[in-house]
């Protein structure tokens, strides 16, 4: 068993070996005058800072702008849907995300049933809209 008097000597010795290792001494010196000063290791510490190599978290157009589908709206549902065919777009194509497609999905088949989209075709009026994504270049292409 260790004696009480042998314990605190070797407690102040480890304390002493530590709080040494914590300060550091910068001394200048030049013929005019010879500054030194202690600096804490804590101001010592480097900065936080972000990662500059993460990539900031992609939204999709609708929940950038926060704007829900509904199927009232024949002309923001129309850019979902294919001109010649009448099927709607893969979420690797709009870069919608998967609520978001669900959503578009849902609320099309909705307006085709009231009878506020076409099945088949889209509206001529409604081709010259200006694109909110190229299905020709698809966010995430296919493997095929």
């Amino acid at each position: 068993m260790i004696s009480p008097a042998i314990l605190g000597r070797i407690s102040t010795f480890v304390a002493g070996k530590f709080y040494k290792s914590c300060f550091r001494t910068i001394s200048k010196s030049s013929t005019v005058s010879s500054t030194e000063s202690n600096v804490m290791f804590e101001d010592d510490m480097p900065i936080k800072l972000k990662n500059p190599y993460v990539r900031e978290k992609r939204q999709c157009i609708l929940c950038r702008f926060n704007v829900e589908p509904d199927y009232k709206n024949v002309r923001l549902l129309s850019q979902f849907q294919s001109r010649y065919t009448g099927k709607t777009y893969e979420k690797h194509i709009t870069g919608l995300c998967e609520y978001k497609q669900k959503r578009v999905e849902e609320e099309i088949i909705k307006a085709q049933n009231a009878g506020l989209m076409g099945y088949v075709t889209k509206e001529p009026e409604y081709v010259k809209d200006p694109p909110l994504f190229d299905p020709n270049h698809p966010f995430k292409p296919n493997k095929f």
